[in-house]
């Protein structure tokens, strides 16, 4: 009797690298039946991860501050706690987020700033 191979087939070194360079979260936003993914590495820095979520899902996010904005992104990190996207800098950001929610702006009020 042998026994199992554990791994198999084999991942090539170059697909391991791809797969290790991609940081996906799942994105959900009001509203919306189904949840998409964004890779954070694409993004360089936060101007650039509102940029790609306006793309997505076809609003705009205003870039000074989320007050009087009808959107507003917001992050769970890896503690479980609920943040406004850009209360923390950008690396910390990208190592710590689980995934991101776009809620109206009404409800995001007293996790920031606001």
């Amino acid at each position: 009797m042998s026994a199992q191979v554990v791994g198999w087939p084999p991942i090539r070194s170059y697909r391991k690298n791809t797969l290790q360079a991609k940081k996906y979260v799942k994105v959900s936003t009001d509203g919306a039946p189904y949840l998409r993914k964004i890779d954070l590495n694409n993004c360089k820095c936060y101007p650039d991860l509102l940029k790609a979520l306006e793309n997505m899902f076809k609003f705009t996010i205003e870039r000074e501050g989320y007050n009087g904005s009808e959107y507003s992104p917001t992050h769970e990190d890896k503690d479980g706690d609920w943040m406004l996207v850009g209360d923390v800098p950008w690396n910390m950001f990208v190592n710590s987020c689980k995934r991101l929610r776009i809620t109206k702006g009404s409800e995001a009020r007293g996790l920031g700033c606001a």
